[in-house]
């Protein structure tokens, strides 16, 4: 088996792997990169317009032939860990035919984020696995792994071929509310890998965190108790367990969680996935109806679902009135001006920044200083903390370790002899 890694050897974002066995090829994720060449924030808008020829030159699309519009197909399958858009949002330049293998949490999310975020991937040729047994794609037997992370319905895949297996965490953690599907892989890891393609996101980092996702909710409730005003909380609407958080400590605290439309949207369409998850009529949640999600909803011919949030939705005179009792979502966004321009008692509320500290910037900190706002940082990673990885890989011994979605691969070489760096274009036969 011939493995490539197309670009993910020494940085997080755009991941892509490439298997070939016999006369089949798949692809592992397929996603948009996080930095450019000069390591700065990479800018999605800047590709606009520009042919698959320009962004294979410039190097945003990998060069793999027989995978773009207008070629012929050369790849049978791409399987896809989660619904992060460094892990997918370049499917939209792939032959329209090559199916694209997923969970249904993640088919669902890319779904919505083409409703409503403005890096859109499209109609997709979208196959949703059945997680209870492997999958074929010619050469290759695939089996799917469901793990914690902070994309709902994550996977990780063993894919074996030729007599060799080669296992891909995509991103993982061991700390969140799914935890338990760690736990499983610790307990009975696969057997005989050859080789460990591991995400490494946490290392190299000294970010300040929260234990895990209880820590979290617990963190809540006591900024919630200390607050004698409203507080925002800035946060990922797809996290879904951050929203759980959320909720569970607004439950234990008499406050009530106010969500966006979109937010709302995103949970009523997970609720067939899994039922523990909170609603927008559910008690303590009401829903701020914002113009621009609303317009995204007509546009997309879900009018009648604005008349079906609209039983929970609640007006700005509420929000003031009650302001005492609201745990408020609210982004770094054009919006953000507007709703707290209308509170006028805002100057000593709390904003709880629940993302990456990186995302968390300059001018949105004197915006919120300007109006009185102090910003709290209660976060845990989406991604696995280093004794986690170290317990990873001994339950795994594989006999190969590849570092991948890392900015720091020499890192890696805590964990054992077996580490192999591989860099970006540089096959590997398993």
């Amino acid at each position: 088996m011939h493995l490539i890694i197309h670009r993910g050897a020494k940085e997080i974002g755009g991941s892509c792997v490439e298997l070939a066995a016999g006369s089949s090829r798949i692809l592992i994720d397929f996603g948009l990169p996080l930095v450019d060449k000069d390591q700065q924030p990479f800018n999605s808008r800047s590709i606009k317009g520009q042919t698959i020829p320009q962004l294979k030159a410039s190097g945003i699309l990998p060069p793999i032939e027989g995978l773009y519009r207008g070629e012929t197909r050369q790849i049978d399958a791409i399987l896809l860990s989660h619904s992060h858009l460094d892990h997918y949002g370049l499917l939209s330049y792939v032959l329209p035919d090559i199916p694209i293998y997923m969970s249904q949490g993640s088919k669902e999310l890319i779904e919505i984020s083409d409703i409503f975020v403005p890096t859109k991937v499209g109609n997709l040729n979208a196959k949703v696995i059945d997680l209870r047994k492997a999958l074929v794609i010619g050469s290759f037997k695939v089996r799917p792994f469901l793990v914690d992370h902070s994309a709902f319905d994550a996977l990780a895949y063993q894919v074996e071929a030729d007599g060799k297996k080669i296992f891909y965490t995509g991103d993982f953690r061991a700390h969140g509310r799914k935890r338990i599907l760690f736990d499983r892989i610790i307990k009975n890891p696969p057997k005989n890998i050859d080789c460990l393609l591991m995400e490494g996101s946490m290392l190299g980092r000294s970010e300040t965190l929260s234990h895990n996702e209880e820590y979290v909710q617990k963190d809540f409730e006591i900024l919630l108790k200390q607050t004698d005003n409203i507080v925002f909380l800035s946060a990922s609407s797809q996290n879904i367990d951050r929203l759980v958080s959320a909720y569970k400590a607004c439950i234990n605290t008499g406050r009530i969680l106010v969500l966006d439309v979109y937010t709302a949207f995103i949970l009523d369409r997970l609720r067939k996935i899994s039922k523990g998850i909170p609603q927008f009529n559910w008690k303590n949640v009401r829903v701020k109806f914002m113009k621009y999600h609303n317009e995204c909803l007509v546009k997309a011919g879900l009018k009648e679902l604005l008349f079906k949030y609209a039983k929970s939705k609640i007006e700005m005179h509420e929000i003031n009135q009650e302001r005492k009792k609201i745990l408020m979502l609210l982004r770094d966004n054009s919006v953000f001006d507007r709703i707290i321009e209308h509170i006028p008692a805002v100057k000593g509320a709390k904003l709880i920044f629940s993302m990456w500290e990186e995302y968390l910037k300059d001018e949105f900190k004197q915006k919120c200083a300007n109006y009185g706002i102090e910003i709290v940082h209660l976060h845990t990673s989406g991604h696995a903390f280093p004794q986690d990885l170290k317990k990873f890989v001994q339950a795994l011994k594989p006999k190969k370790l590849v570092p991948i979605h890392t900015f720091f691969p020499n890192d890696y070489q805590q964990f054992g002899k077996m580490v192999e760096m591989v860099p970006d274009e540089q096959p590997l036969i398993i």
